[in-house]
């Protein structure tokens, strides 16, 4: 049967010709061409090694010609007897670059359908094996054909000198943007600085006890995402209705009092900060789902089919089903649980290739330590039913304010967001302020609206 595939595999030689001379005869249309083309676009082998070249010269700044890329041919190993005569014919048969898109379409047509039949005979050798069941198969196939839809395949062995290229060109794209992180802003710098933005793929947890903030922080950074970014940015809330979400959103972005917009106690003078606050978060693209009863895996496919996804945020891990892993646990075993449930959050985190924000609570384990600031500020192993939420997780921040300890002291408003893990870089501390009016976390050093005493 694979013999017969390979036979069948849908292919156009004479299309992928006419790329490759087109990149020869005229260099400019080159980018054009990488944006569309990748080397297992190409069905013939001698094509990619030709694709792949050309890509590799490009990629590093080098002058691409017949000779040029012969010799570089040579230098990767790829060169045949027939190499010149080949690349020479190339050209011959290609008299202009100006349809070379046109032929990339078609090459992209063909892998596409290589693609999608390969994966539809793994999926039909895994429903006939029978070796999990309908719903975790139903789950595998999704993702294949998510991955094709993104222009990717899942696992495999991939050259090094490709993905060398990849990140050549990734980190080129972010010096010539001039941004100062490689990852999508939270809103609060000094965060920023330390775990380089929200990075794609990465699984961010925020963890504190309940009633510290989290989820304000969380939303505070959603907002700022699909206000600056444009992207597209999925809530799941487990814990708090859609409602509830909204006004917290509109609190801190009209700079109103929470409390008095549940009762309706508007002021004259804050209708208009109150509607301008209501357009811009419409504008954006904050999409929430309230439903309390999601697993990963309905998460997973819910984000599968958004355009422009940008971010994906969690409130909480707790409060998860386990539904989807295969598996089911009793409450015994809720930690082998959540460990599984982690686990499948950072796999989608690198599937869906955004960052994913999952709050988590922390175990009483502070409230138990020395009443000392120092000893009662979260620390890895707070992590409450843990297993390996440290472990998968890329970035860990814990909250912490002394006034949720201590009401008298000195500046209960004052509030840390501590990194207990970063594999971007550093540990270490931001200092914030939490405006409990607004529910929202803010820089140590940010102004806000100055109200009279008595609104409050």
């Amino acid at each position: 049967m694979n013999e017969l595939f390979e036979r069948r595999a849908p292919h156009d030689p004479q299309a992928e010709q006419a790329v490759l001379g087109a990149m020869l005869i005229d260099s400019r249309c080159i980018p054009d061409v990488l944006e569309k083309c990748r080397d297992e676009d190409f069905y013939l082998e001698i094509n990619r090694d030709v694709f792949a070249t050309i890509a590799h010269m490009y990629a590093f700044g080098l002058a691409v010609d017949p000779i040029t890329v012969l010799d570089q041919m040579r230098v990767r190993g790829v060169a045949r007897d027939n190499s010149r005569n080949y690349v020479l014919e190339l050209m011959r048969i290609t008299p202009t670059a100006a349809n070379v898109m046109k032929y990339a379409e078609i090459l992209r047509e063909f892998s596409l359908m290589r693609a999608l039949s390969q994966a539809a005979q793994e999926i039909t050798e895994m429903v006939s094996e029978g070796a999990s069941r309908a719903e975790t198969m139903l789950e595998a196939a999704e993702r294949k054909i998510y991955a094709l839809r993104q222009g990717r395949t899942i696992g495999g062995l991939v050259r090094l000198g490709n993905i060398v290229q990849d990140v050549y060109e990734q980190i080129a794209e972010i010096s010539r943007s001039g941004a100062a992180i490689p990852g999508l802003a939270t809103g609060l710098a000094d965060l920023d600085s330390l775990i380089l933005g929200l990075n794609k793929g990465d699984l961010i947890i925020v963890a504190s006890r309940p009633g510290m903030g989290k989820t304000s922080i969380a939303l505070n950074i959603a907002s700022h995402v699909a206000m600056t970014s444009g992207k597209t940015v999925a809530i799941f809330s487990l814990e708090m209705a859609r409602e509830q979400l909204a006004t917290r959103l509109l609190a801190s972005a009209s700079e109103i009092n929470g409390q008095r917009l549940l009762k309706g106690d508007v002021k004259e003078n804050e209708w208009e900060r109150l509607a301008d606050a209501a357009d811009s978060l419409a504008a954006t693209e904050i999409l929430i789902d309230d439903n309390s009863t999601l697993s990963v895996a309905e998460m997973n496919s819910q984000c599968r089919r958004l355009g422009n996804l940008g971010l994906v945020i969690i409130d909480y891990l707790q409060l998860m089903q386990s539904a989807g892993s295969g598996r089911s646990y009793s409450n015994e075993n809720r930690q082998q649980a959540v460990s599984d449930m982690s686990r499948m959050l950072k796999i989608m985190a690198k599937e869906l290739s955004v960052p994913v924000i999952c709050l988590s609570q922390l175990s009483r384990a502070p409230e138990t330590r020395s009443a000392e600031s120092k000893k009662r500020r979260p620390q890895l192993s707070d992590l409450r039913e843990s297993g390996a939420i440290e472990q998968d997780a890329d970035i860990v921040i814990g909250l912490y304010r002394e006034g949720y300890y201590d009401e008298e002291c000195e500046n209960p408003n004052a509030a840390e967001a501590i990194i207990l893990k970063n594999r971007h870089g550093d540990t270490g501390k931001v200092d914030l302020i939490w405006q409990a009016e607004y529910t929202r976390y803010v820089p140590r050093d940010t102004r806000h609206h100055e109200y009279d005493s008595e609104d409050y």
